[in-house]
C-alpha cells in the first residue's frame, strides 16, 4: 500500500530556475494496485516517484509504504519496502556476475551473513524455476555472465530482482522506454505476470499512452505537478487512445500532449 497526502516539491526556489514540480499531489494505492502513471515532460511523473523512493525529500505533505510514515526517512532506509527498476538495463544487475549470483544478492538482501556455502542446490533450482516466468530461456543460463545478457534480458532479470523478496512497493521508472518496441512488449509482458502473481503494489511511469491504457488496473495521467485524471475499472478497461486525450483537454482546459505520449 502506498498513501502520499498532499506533497509538494519546488526545485532551485527563490531563483530565477524555480520549478514547482509537485503541487499538492494525494495519491493512495490500495494492496495489489497496478496503477500506470502518463503525463508530458515536466508533469511530475519522475518526481513523483523519486520523492516516493526517498531520492530527495519533499517540501510538504506525507508518504507512507506500508503502513510506515516514511516521509523523512533518507533512501537507503526506505529500500526495504521498495522494489525499483530503472530506466537503464544497465542499472540494477551486477554485469560481471553470473545470473545466479545476482538472484541470491537480491534474494538475501537486507539479511544478516553467514558462512554458509554461496549458493545451495536448493536455492538454484529455485531460482531456475523463478526464470521460468520470464520465458525467456534464463533458466537453462545461470551461470552465465549478466554482461553477456541483451538489454531486454537485463531488464527483465532486474524486474525479477526486484520482485524475490515480495516488496511493499515495486517502482517501475520507464523500464522499457530503453528497449525497442518488440523487447520492450516482451519486458511488460513479464511485468504483467510477476505483479499478477505476487498481488504486487506496483506504480509504473511511462510516455507511451498505450501501454499505460493497457497494462495495470488504474491509469492516473499528471499536468503541471498534479494529477490531472484518475481512471480506473470498467471505465479504464473501455478507454481508447482518443477518449484518453479528450479527457485530458476537459480536465486540464488544454489541449497540449507531448508527441510521446502517442508513440506505441
Amino acid at each position: 500500500m502506498l498513501d502520499v497526502q498532499n506533497v509538494y516539491k519546488t526545485f532551485n526556489p527563490g531563483t530565477v530556475n524555480e520549478k514547482a514540480a509537485l503541487r499538492g499531489v494525494s495519491l493512495t494505492l490500495n494492496d495489489g494496485d497496478f496503477v500506470t502513471v502518463i503525463g508530458g515532460n515536466g508533469a511530475g511523473k519522475s518526481t513523483l516517484l523519486n520523492a516516493v523512493a526517498g531520492v530527495w525529500p519533499v517540501d510538504s505533505g506525507s508518504i507512507s509504504i506500508g503502513g510506515a510514515d516514511v516521509t523523512k526517512l533518507p533512501e537507503h532506509k526506505r529500500a526495504k519496502y521498495i522494489g525499483r527498476v530503472f530506466q537503464d538495463p544497465m542499472m540494477g544487475t551486477a554485469a560481471t556476475m553470473q545470473i545466479e549470483e545476482n538472484m541470491a544478492l537480491a534474494a538475501r538482501r537486507g539479511r544478516s551473513r553467514t558462512l554458509r556455502p554461496g549458493i545451495t542446490r536448493d536455492e538454484r533450482e529455485r531460482y531456475r524455476e523463478t526464470l521460468k516466468i520470464l520465458d525467456l530461456g534464463l533458466e537453462d543460463r545461470l551461470t552465465s555472465k549478466v554482461g553477456l545478457l541483451s538489454g531486454g534480458q537485463r531488464q527483465a532479470l532486474t524486474l525479477l530482482m526486484a520482485t524475490l523478496r515480495k516488496p511493499d512497493l515495486l517502482l517501475l521508472d520507464e523500464h522499457t522506454a530503453a528497449l525497442d518496441p518488440k523487447t520492450a512488449a516482451k519486458v511488460l509482458d513479464a511485468t504483467e505476470r510477476i505483479v499478477g502473481k505476487d498481488r504486487l503494489t506496483t506504480l509504473m511511469i511511462t510516455h507511451n499512452m498505450k501501454d499505460a491504457i493497457v497494462h495495470g488496473n488504474r491509469l492516473i495521467m499528471m499536468y503541471e505537478g498534479r494529477i490531472a485524471l484518475d481512471i480506473k475499472g470498467e471505465d479504464k478497461k473501455k478507454l481508447t487512445v482518443e477518449q484518453l486525450l479528450a479527457k485530458f483537454g476537459q480536465a486540464t482546459g488544454s489541449d497540449e500532449a507531448d508527441d510521446k505520449l502517442l508513440l506505441g
